[in-house]
């Protein structure tokens, strides 16, 4: 399966958003959108009203992050705005994780499911099959332009295990630090989909129409050089 390219919408330039959101329907996949309360990580970024505005000039399916400590009273409102997928944290619905998914489904929606880095894999094994996004954080949420945390490439490795072991098929997505620095060692661990902010896309130095034209090369050059190293 080729890498899926997710662009993170809160590193845009939201001036000219509808210039960047035409550059990005031509060169990635599925689109990102962070939605934070203030109160489960310490920032406050997009919201559904904000998604609802922009949901007509984006061409690609649309997963929304909700990093926020009650995740449910934005189900209907991100249903409505357009959004394909509702990712929530697992530290956020363990007390009723069957029911969330259900919940989410009922919508149209497909389900995603959110690790902190500190949160093992373990901690949702007994309904992952509820789930076609799963999400391993490799930064802490909140900020863009964190280090990687090389200790996650395990999680990752683990959760394509467990996929395969069970005949499972959710999409393994990498949300932190992605960039050329990282790609070759989270392709070779098995992430499958690929959040895009500073690190990868958003970069200084380089326009975005760029950036994203060299997207895919840049990939395939680090995952040649990640095996050849190995």
């Amino acid at each position: 399966m080729k890498a899926l390219f997710c662009p993170s919408l809160m590193c845009m330039d939201f001036l000219h958003a509808a210039e960047e959101i035409e550059i990005l329907n031509a060169g990635c996949d599925l689109y990102h959108v962070d939605i934070m309360d203030g109160h489960f990580c310490r920032n406050i970024t997009l919201s559904p009203s904000i998604i609802k505005s922009l949901r007509p000039a984006m061409k690609l399916p649309m997963d929304a992050h909700l990093m926020v400590t009650d995740p449910e009273q934005y189900f209907e409102a991100l249903a409505a705005a357009g959004t394909d997928y509702i990712s929530v944290h697992a530290e956020t619905i363990n007390v009723k994780a069957f029911r969330t998914m259900r919940a989410i489904r009922e919508l149209g929606c497909k389900t995603g499911l959110v690790l902190n880095p500190a949160t093992p894999l373990s901690y949702v094994e007994e309904y992952i099959e509820e789930v076609d996004l799963l999400t391993i954080m490799t930064v802490d949420v909140g900020y863009a332009g964190q280090p990687f945390i090389p200790a996650m490439l395990k999680k990752i490795a683990q959760a394509k295990k467990l996929r395969e072991e069970r005949g499972l098929d959710y999409l393994i997505q990498i949300d932190g630090a992605v960039g050329p620095k990282t790609y070759g060692a989270l392709h070779a661990a098995g992430a499958d989909a690929y959040v895009m902010g500073t690190s990868g896309l958003y970069r200084k130095g380089m326009t975005l129409k760029e950036s994203c034209e060299r997207l895919h090369a840049d990939f395939e050059e680090a995952v040649r050089a990640y095996e050849a190293e190995k």
